[in-house]
């Protein structure tokens, strides 16, 4: 069974950093784009970034462009999102998502496979 597992989630005051991990396991990680969505109490679930099976591809929604990478180390089978110069208006619970064949990106709803969040809040 496909699992995905977040860590790495805190309260940080704005302008400060966070680096989310999420570990995978249960399917063969180098073959499943993967990505990076986010929840803020009360609002649908937003797509924030995506990479490619190997990683040369990379995609961010207009807001966290430029403040947040993401990465994967598909040795470890892990998935990272850092997070640089956090406002506000980025907390949320963050999940990350993987799904087989094609990308999905950035489709909420075409994901399979979800971890259970890990969450960020920003003062």
């Amino acid at each position: 069974d496909v699992q995905l597992v977040e860590s790495g989630g805190g309260s940080v005051q704005a302008g400060g950093s966070l680096r989310l991990s999420c570990a995978a396991s249960g399917y063969t990680y180098n073959r499943n784009c993967m990505a990076w969505f986010r929840q803020a109490p009360g609002k649908e679930r937003e797509a924030v970034a995506h990479i490619s099976e190997d990683g040369g591809v990379t995609d961010y929604a207009d807001r966290v462009q430029g403040r947040f990478t993401i990465s994967r180390d598909n040795g470890q089978n892990t998935l990272y999102l850092q997070m640089n110069n956090l406002s506000p208006e980025d907390t949320a619970m963050y999940y990350c998502a993987t799904d087989h064949g094609a990308t999905k990106w950035p489709q909420v709803r075409a994901y399979s496979f979800w971890g259970q969040g890990t969450q960020v809040t920003v003062s």
